[in-house]
């Protein structure tokens, strides 16, 4: 064997011990995501960490009736989801979305360029701040108030269409941090529609954002969708408290 035949063997010996070492140590990780079935923020995590090939455990809360763990895990807000890493406790998905970036560097979420990572972020936050309060309102609400939240909602996915013009992603070619963010408008929208009669995308308006909904067929994002048929119950049920909150005040 020649030296440098010699020294490429022991260098992709050192490769493959390195992966090895890394593998069982990503293996020998606790991982976990505490969820409900329904909430359309635990599925940024579950996306986020299949998408870095990260593998957890998914533990199942109700929110009536909130477990030990999850009050110990997030006493601040009470709430999921949560993401326990080796002990430590992460709440809030975006700050969780953040931490799996930072933790786990295969497979970026975010852009590289520092205009664009912070564009990804703004846009989520829009996603959050304005684009779901709009939606939501428009769904429980009724008569004028719900007129005016529509029109609330179309101005902001409006846009979104326009952050889509060229792209087939948020992200680009491939799935990103801000299509993870986004994600819920692909599930929640059909539910909101069924159960409303409302139509809050179409193609005349919304020809980009109701193209990149086919996100949601993609196998890895698809294996996350809660089942609609538990969903819809459940989502008839929130819309008739808030709107019998509504009548009584």
């Amino acid at each position: 064997m020649t030296k440098y035949k010699k020294a490429c063997f022991i260098k992709g010996s050192l490769q493959r011990l390195r992966e090895s070492y890394d593998q069982s140590n990503d293996m020998a990780e606790e991982v976990k995501l505490f969820k409900t079935l329904s909430s359309p923020f635990a599925l940024r995590v579950d996306w986020a960490l299949r998408l870095k090939g990260i593998q957890y455990e998914s533990v199942l809360e109700d929110l009536s009736e909130k477990s030990d763990l999850l009050l110990q895990y997030n006493p601040v807000y009470k709430k999921v989801p949560v993401l326990l890493h080796n002990g430590r406790s992460i709440s809030e998905s975006l700050i969780i979305l953040e931490y799996i970036e930072e933790t786990w560097k295969q497979d970026p979420l975010l852009p590289q360029d520092p205009y664009a990572r912070a564009r990804a972020r703004f846009w989520a936050k829009f996603g959050d701040d304005k684009v779901l309060p709009s939606l939501w309102t428009a769904f429980i609400s009724e008569g004028k108030e719900q007129e005016a939240a529509l029109a609330e909602a179309s101005e902001n996915l409006q846009k979104l269409e326009g952050e889509l013009n060229g792209k087939k992603f948020f992200g680009g070619d491939n799935i990103g941090y801000l299509d993870i963010a986004l994600g819920w408008l692909a599930n929640l929208i059909t539910v909101f529609e069924e159960i409303s009669s409302l139509k809050l995308v179409d193609g005349e308006r919304f020809p980009l954002l109701l193209a990149w909904m086919e996100f949601s067929d993609v196998p890895l994002i698809k294996d996350c969708w809660p089942p609609h048929d538990k969903l819809i119950p459940r989502f008839i049920a929130r819309r008739q408290v808030y709107r019998m909150k509504s009548s009584s005040t």
